[in-house]
């Protein structure tokens, strides 16, 4: 295993359990101790996570992991997920994407969709995620709007007032958010409030809205809340959610496709 794939994986533990001890994440991935003190050590030095004695635990009370760390969890459902979103766009639609792990695949199923090769454009993308800009940019058929702000680090996209300038001069056919959660009661949330606030713009600047969130993120809340449920015309999950949980969405008014 590379160190990449270990820090992948410790860090998903960490998060998972909030606690973690040296022989327990030896045994887990099936390295030597030495190794795990060392990589928690480095970790450590890179604050994502606080050194305990014979272990760790997760930095600060309320944890995020950074996007970069995030890409391989539940990737074949969040593939499945981005492309039956990315069935819903009609060409020649103006789309809002928020950052995130499920909208970035969004993001690439859109971009290799046979019907979107050509047009002038043949998809207006607006988007706060430098990394979704930086990835379909090279699409000369694509009309790519960055929001301005502040680039956040865990998720790669522009928060502040900046932001709200640009998106108060816009209107969308269509937003798609990811969440970190999404509840009938609580609506769809972010870890912060600041991210949490442009997602909001998002919303009330489109005719209709889309949550991309695979069915662990359904029935969470998370600290910021980005609308209501009630503002959600349509939930795209995978196959392993519950149907009490779709017939509760379905009742809020919330149409569910599971993929």
């Amino acid at each position: 295993m590379s160190r990449d794939a270990r820090w992948k994986a410790l860090l998903e533990l960490l998060v998972e359990r909030g606690r973690l001890e040296v022989e327990e994440a030896a045994a887990e991935l099936a390295v030597s101790a030495a190794t795990i003190r060392r990589d928690f050590d480095q970790l450590a030095e890179q604050q994502m996570l606080v050194r305990t004695r014979g272990g760790a635990v997760v930095h600060g009370v309320s944890y995020e992991l950074p996007l970069r760390y995030k890409t391989a969890r539940r990737a074949s459902e969040k593939q499945r997920i981005a492309k039956a979103v990315a069935e819903l766009v009609a060409p020649g639609e103006a789309v809002g994407l928020t950052g995130g792990t499920t909208t970035t695949e969004v993001a690439r199923a859109l971009a290799v969709r046979g019907d979107l090769a050509t047009g002038s454009p043949a998809l207006t993308v607006v988007t706060n995620a430098l990394n979704i800009a930086n990835e379909l940019a090279v699409r000369p058929q694509f009309k790519i709007v960055v929001t301005g702000g502040v680039a956040r680090a865990q998720s790669y996209e522009l928060i502040g007032p900046l932001a709200d300038g640009v998106l108060g001069q816009i209107t969308l056919d269509v937003a798609v958010l990811g969440v970190v959660g999404f509840d009938v009661a609580h609506g769809a949330a972010a870890h912060d409030e600041a991210e949490a606030a442009i997602n909001r713009l998002l919303c009330e600047r489109a005719e209709r809205v889309v949550v991309a969130a695979d069915s662990s993120k359904l029935g969470r809340r998370a600290f910021a809340r980005i609308c209501g449920a009630e503002l959600v015309d349509t939930l795209v999950t995978d196959t392993a959610v519950g149907q009490e949980t779709v017939r509760r969405f379905e009742e809020a008014g919330v149409r569910v496709l599971a993929v």
